[in-house]
């Protein structure tokens, strides 16, 4: 395992985070405590120390788990979870990005994690009604009282944390450091705007969804299997991806998560750290030969053609040649650093 720094900041995380939504079984279908042990040990034995949850994860059980599993070695390990999601369906404030819900849900999180503080609190995802001052200030007090290291923003528009990023640095208060969002070959819709945003601004960008839950693996066979995320997006053209995927496993030698993984690891390495996931110790052991693993050029444009990302304006427009023209003249070819 190799480390990367964290955004801006200094801190240094593994180059794969180890995602533990799969850890409890409160959901029916995530992990024992038990193997959860064994996937976690796996993790650091390989020296990831890179440890991402949230708050509802399989009813708090993930939260649980994780502080039962670091506390002998606490400070070793950085720990990232997440704020936003109901905790009383009943209650209008028990959900959402507002300073009340951040602080009565980082306090439980802390309880459950065994720490007085979390290397990374990201807001899980944007409510579109807390103004994003609220969360800043309620972010930048809980930095300063000790309780959270560093901030971040998950399933949040581009725009959205753009402007945070200017409050922040305006105001003085604490600067996100890190983005999280979906990425996989079938689902490329952060390279539009979220990951142009993240690299202009310094942002590190942890993945979620690089399997599609299954799809990409082989878990699914036909469009009659069991839906996966969303029942809406498992057709054809994504089944056909997933039999791409395992013949181009098959080819190389390798597992499938591993020809997903590795895919997304290669679009930037540095920037982006792919979070993997499992519900059996042999999975984790199987994600993590990813690091052994460099797809050829040829395969990558194989997998790039899966479904490459939609057109959309303004940038269709501005990467036309046409207004590289109007822009640059006849110079455009002959500038070393073009715009991001």
């Amino acid at each position: 395992m190799r480390y990367t720094l964290l955004g801006r900041s200094g801190m240094r995380v593994s180059e794969l985070a180890l995602g533990t939504m799969t850890f409890g079984e409160a959901w029916g279908w995530g992990a024992s405590p038990e193997v959860s042990r064994k996937i976690f040990d796996a993790f650091a034995e390989a020296g990831g120390n890179f440890v991402d949850t949230a708050c509802n994860y399989t009813e708090g059980q993930s939260e649980e788990l994780v502080g039962e599993f670091t506390a002998a070695d606490r400070d070793h390990f950085v720990l990232a979870t997440k704020y936003s999601l109901t905790s009383r369906r009943d209650d209008p404030n028990g959900g959402g990005n507002h300073r009340k819900n951040l602080v009565q849900t980082l306090e439980a999180s802390l309880r459950r994690l065994r720490t007085d503080r979390v290397d990374v609190l990201y807001l899980h995802m944007w409510d579109f009604t807390t103004p994003v001052e609220e969360v800043l200030r309620a972010m930048d007090d809980l930095v300063r009282a000790g309780k959270v290291l560093h901030v971040g923003f998950s399933d949040t528009p581009a725009w959205v944390v753009s402007q945070a990023v200017a409050v922040a640095d305006v105001r003085g208060w604490t600067r996100p450091v890190a983005i999280q969002g979906a990425y996989s070959i079938l689902d490329r819709g952060i390279e539009r705007e979220v990951l142009p945003m993240a690299q202009s601004l310094g942002l590190a960008a942890t993945l979620w969804g690089l399997l599609e839950g299954g799809v990409l693996t082989g878990k699914y066979d036909d469009a009659s299997s069991e839906p996966r995320r969303y029942a809406d997006e498992q057709g054809e053209r994504e089944l056909a991806a997933g039999r791409l995927v395992r013949s181009i496993a098959s080819e190389l030698g390798i597992s499938p998560a591993q020809v997903a993984t590795a895919w997304a690891r290669r679009r930037d390495r540095g920037t982006l750290i792919p979070i993997i996931g499992a519900r059996t110790e042999a999975q984790l052991r199987d994600a993590l030969g990813v690091l052994d693993v460099s797809l050829p050029d040829d395969v990558m444009g194989r997998l790039d053609d899966v479904r490459r990302p939609p057109s959309e304006f303004p940038g269709s427009f501005l990467a036309s040649d046409h207004v590289h023209g109007l822009i640059f003249g006849d110079t455009y070819d002959l500038i070393d650093r073009k715009p991001a």
